[in-house]
């Protein structure tokens, strides 16, 4: 088999200089679309198990603006939505332009509805991985709460009691709760830092969070849209908010929802010490965009 070949490129952006990978073989057909995988805030290595399964394509990665590679010149801490959809907009451009199709994860798949409302014919198909959207959930307030919750003790405490609070919410299964009145998850129980050590330069915590979860798709323009749009939920976190979420998303646009092999982090292959079926993942992934 031919070898495959990684080129590494950057596009301006508003407020940001965005870093990107494209990897492909030096004799691929072009007939599949390039696919595009996005997440948020993980950066571009997080898809290293995942993409060699798509060697029959284009494969294009990056790094969200302040993560990784990929370098803010505005001086900002906090992105939107539509923020990074236009990174994403400027990186298929410098590529060649559309229709491509675009696997994306998390805070990844917020941004990427948030392209495709604005940009449909950038996109010919989007898998949108678990998006964690509080929108269309009935436990809608107690999420958001939540999401508050964490965002302010990021600011007062710092990352280790927030992110003691994040994995708090996001490992519930079934609707959230108030926690209102509860007493704060012990960070140490989670393998995190008690004292504060003053960076407020967290991703997630200082920038995702804040913005994606309470992030109000524009259904009208996504059910208008010519791209066709996948809501995917993991098997094993189905029942969890990202998974829940999806399905809530699915049901809000009216389109299809695909169930994936293992969780939230499915395609990772040991990238961040975390293990899903990136194998598995890949051949569902085949399925739906090649089916």
């Amino acid at each position: 088999m031919t070898e495959i070949q990684t080129q590494t490129q950057t596009v301006e952006a508003d407020g940001a200089i965005v870093t990107f990978d494209i990897r492909e073989r030096a004799d691929a057909s072009g007939e599949h679309p390039t696919l595009v995988m996005v997440a948020s805030p993980m950066e571009a290595l997080g898809f290293g198990s995942l993409a060699p399964y798509f060697a029959d394509r284009r494969v294009v990665t990056y790094d969200p603006r302040g993560v990784g590679r990929s370098t803010r010149t505005d001086g900002a801490t906090e992105s939107t939505p539509e923020q990074h959809a236009d990174d994403i907009r400027r990186v298929i451009e410098a590529i060649g332009g559309g229709p491509v199709d675009v696997l994306a994860s998390s805070g990844g798949a917020v941004n990427a509805l948030a392209l495709v409302a604005a940009h449909p014919h950038l996109v010919r198909t989007l898998v949108a991985h678990e998006p964690p959207l509080a929108a269309f959930l009935p436990d809608r307030d107690e999420v958001l709460a939540a999401n508050d919750d964490i965002g302010e003790t990021y600011r007062r405490r710092g990352m280790g009691p927030a992110m003691a609070k994040f994995l708090r919410v996001v490992m519930v299964e079934g609707p959230v709760p108030s926690f209102a009145g509860e007493p704060d998850p012990d960070p140490a129980a989670f393998g995190l830092p008690v004292d504060d050590d003053g960076s407020r330069d967290d991703p997630l915590l200082g920038q995702n969070n804040r913005t994606c979860v309470p992030y109000e798709p524009d259904v009208e323009a996504l059910r208008a849209a010519s791209t066709r749009i996948v809501l995917a939920a993991g098997e094993e976190s189905a029942n969890q908010m990202t998974g829940r979420a999806a399905a809530a998303t699915a049901a809000a646009l009216g389109v299809e929802l695909a169930v994936f092999p293992s969780g939230h982090a499915g395609f990772l292959g040991g990238e961040f010490g975390q293990h899903g079926q990136p194998e598995a993942f890949a051949a569902k992934l085949h399925e739906v965009l090649d089916g």
